[in-house]
């Protein structure tokens, strides 16, 4: 089967490009790394208007979706442009809430989280959610079920400055006892995957300008023979990635989606490696702009099930979900 996005699809991920691009995204980055959130809720907001979270709402409670994989092209875009925030987050809650027994919790959350003005983080089994300090509504799945979490803890540091773990604290209201939980972990996966997808193509074409502007022995150093091999392999890994993501959007299999999800942040890890070879010494240094994808794309590659999960959830046809 040849896959293509539509005309439609396309021009959706291409005014995204163009907006996230006039909104000088690494300054927000560094910002929201610092705890000073205005510039990121700003961005967020347009984000939200271009239809990025009402994808993941369904009609009923004022979005657009469910449409994975219009998704999943939005995600590309917001990798490729390491838009910080509780991205994948908010829109497995939305997934999470949409899919209760009892419709009242969706009704009354998911409508602002489709129109953007509400930001949502999530406790997956653990104690700690992302960017909880940023977020206004604070989900936890525990043991007990699914609860609206009074509020966040203190920030930890993580290898990711731009992602900001905090713990929530317990109790709180009990939203559900039992909640379904496989099409929301196999959409925060899918969205993971395009995620970093996004990101490894932002490495390559970085990398890519900057080899050709790098001289050495009088000529650009992506002339050399050895230089344009991992660039062919980093490109190679990312362009095998793009279809499996872009197919198990089609059919939202949870064994797909972990294939995919394998493919694409593995391939997004060995380009960021490149990158930071081939960028030599200013590579490795917090202050480039680089560093924002890089430490992105080793993050994203454990986020929502580590590579052995996935490889778990595949060769167990599915059945196994964390």
């Amino acid at each position: 089967m040849r896959f293509l996005l539509d005309a439609e699809q396309r021009a959706f991920a291409d005014s995204l490009d163009a907006m996230l691009t006039a909104a000088d995204t690494p300054s927000v980055v560094r910002d929201w790394s610092r705890g000073e959130h205005g510039r990121g809720r700003a961005l967020w907001s347009r984000i939200a208007e271009a239809g990025v979270f009402a994808l993941a709402v369904p009609e009923t409670y004022e979005g657009l979706g469910p449409r994975p994989v219009e998704l999943a092209v939005g995600f590309m875009e917001l990798g490729r442009h390491a838009v910080p925030g509780p991205l994948v987050e908010t829109v497995t809650a939305a997934a999470l809430l949409a899919g209760l027994p009892d419709p009242g919790p969706a009704k009354r959350l998911l409508p602002a989280l489709a129109s953007g003005e509400a930001m949502a983080t999530l406790a997956w089994t653990t104690p700690y959610a992302l960017d909880g300090d940023a977020a206004t509504t604070h989900l936890a799945l525990t043991a007990d079920g699914l609860r609206i979490s009074p509020g966040p803890g203190p920030v930890r540091p993580s290898l990711d400055p731009a992602r900001r773990l905090t713990p929530l604290e317990p109790g709180g209201e009990l939203l559900s006892p039992a909640p379904p939980t496989a099409h929301a972990l196999t959409l925060a996966r899918l969205t993971t995957a395009a995620q970093a997808l996004g990101v490894g193509l932002a490495l390559l074409d970085k990398t890519v300008a900057h080899v050709r502007q790098r001289t050495q022995f009088g000529v650009a150093i992506g002339s050399f023979q050895a230089v344009k091999h991992r660039l062919a392999d980093a490109k190679v890994g990312l362009e095998f990635a793009r279809p499996l993501v872009l197919g198990a959007a089609l059919t939202m299999d949870p064994a797909d989606v972990a294939a995919a999800k394998v493919a694409a942040c593995e391939a997004a890890y060995a380009t960021a490696r490149t990158a930071l070879q081939l960028h030599g010494a200013i590579g490795y240094t917090a202050e480039y702009d680089l560093s924002l994808w890089l430490t992105k794309a080793r993050v994203l590659r454990t986020a929502w099930g580590s590579p052995d999960a996935c490889r778990d959830t595949v060769l167990s046809g599915g059945d196994r979900r964390w």
